[in-house]
């Protein structure tokens, strides 16, 4: 082994998460190859492009989800991909909530919002539904508002009478994902500062 490949061992083993679990980023989407990269799994690619941050895979299923035990500023956390489809994800977060004894404030949940733009943040202390049928089914389960969110802005529908469901669960184009992808990033570093107890740094850097 070369000095080199110990460095890389002892950084790896650094960043292996210890102590109790601190938070819980979860992304919203729906599991399955003919939903990846639909607007509505948005939150998945966030949780995808932090995990890819933190050289990691969201594989190992409990919760009704694919996790993974991170460090992110210094605090153990999990990133969370509820497979339980958009609708139940209050399942596999109240759950998770329940096992590791969480308050509401340490869960983060990323999910899309057709009122934004593409490449347009919102983040946000706490707040409704806003009509998001995952946001609506953790609020019903948790019995709180009062979780931190991340909305990725996935753009209108084109046309008032276009029907809802076709849009959300339809593909962007290869401008709206470029625009996405770049937003991902962005959403990986209000996570950073919001983990970080700096979510008014986060809203004010990054909400647009």
């Amino acid at each position: 082994m070369s000095i080199f490949d110990r460095f890389r061992e002892i950084s790896k083993s650094e960043s292996v998460p210890t102590g109790p679990i601190e938070y819980l980023i979860v992304g919203l989407g729906n599991p399955g190859e003919q939903y990846a990269y639909t607007r509505h799994n948005a939150g998945f690619m966030v949780i995808d492009a932090m995990a890819e941050r933190l050289e990691t895979d969201v594989k190992r299923f409990k919760f009704k989800s694919l996790c993974s035990d991170v460090t992110i500023s210094g605090k153990h956390c999990i990133l969370m991909k509820p497979e339980t489809y958009m609708n139940n994800s209050g399942q596999a977060v109240s759950e998770a909530m329940a096992f590791y004894k969480l308050d509401i404030e340490h869960v983060i949940i990323v999910y899309d919002d057709i009122s934004l733009e593409p490449g347009t943040l919102r983040i946000r202390r706490k707040g409704s539904d806003g009509g998001h049928n995952g946001i609506k089914s953790i609020i019903y389960l948790t019995g709180a508002d009062t979780f931190p969110r991340i909305k990725m802005g996935v753009g209108r529908k084109p046309h008032p009478k276009f029907d809802l469901a076709d849009w959300v669960l339809s593909r962007f184009g290869k401008e709206d994902m470029e625009k996405i992808q770049e937003s991902c990033k962005k959403a990986c570093d209000s996570l950073e500062l919001m983990i970080d107890g700096k979510i008014d740094e986060a809203m004010n850097k990054f909400n647009s």
